[in-house]
């Protein structure tokens, strides 16, 4: 596979990845479409195990979303701002604490956003239970998949 092909596979893949977090956009799929796409056009071993392992990261992803509680469930749990502050906390904190630190950068930055908003750290704290209790936590079981899924993609390319 080209350098080309590569960089539109990332691209795809980094748009499935802001897609997460834009509702009506299914960003997943974006990311599970640019793994096949991938695995399609260079069928190397790597590359379907990396298909299979992605497939099977996204359905247990649906799974636990479906397992969540449905507790006042919202499309719009949060605004334009906190949603980049959140994305923008899971992808610094899944590059600062390899993997897992996308999981309290996700948190962080909803705070981060709330407490530059309201001022207080109380009132951010409690914004952040309501964001994650109106969706925000479905939101990061698909946005943490889909980065392991990116993740493993670009290991394979780097280093299969």
């Amino acid at each position: 596979m080209g350098v080309w092909d590569l960089v539109l596979v990332g691209l795809v893949l980094l748009l499935g990845l802001c897609g997460v977090l834009v509702p009506g956009v299914p960003g997943s799929w974006l990311v599970w479409a640019a793994v096949l796409w991938w695995a399609l056009k260079d069928p190397q071993p790597v590359a379907w195990w990396v298909l299979v392992a992605a497939t099977v990261a996204l359905l247990l992803s649906q799974v636990v979303r479906w397992a969540l509680p449905p507790r006042r469930l919202r499309p719009n749990w949060a605004g334009p701002r906190i949603v980049f502050y959140a994305g923008a906390g899971s992808f610094l904190g899944f590059l600062l604490i390899p993997v897992l630190g996308s999981i309290p950068g996700f948190m962080a930055g909803i705070y981060l956003g709330e407490r530059l908003r309201l001022g207080r750290h109380g009132e951010a704290r409690a914004a952040l239970r309501t964001a994650m209790r109106a969706g925000g936590s479905s939101v990061l079981a698909e946005l943490f998949t889909c980065q392991l899924i990116a993740g493993a993609w670009l290991g394979a390319v780097i280093w299969g």
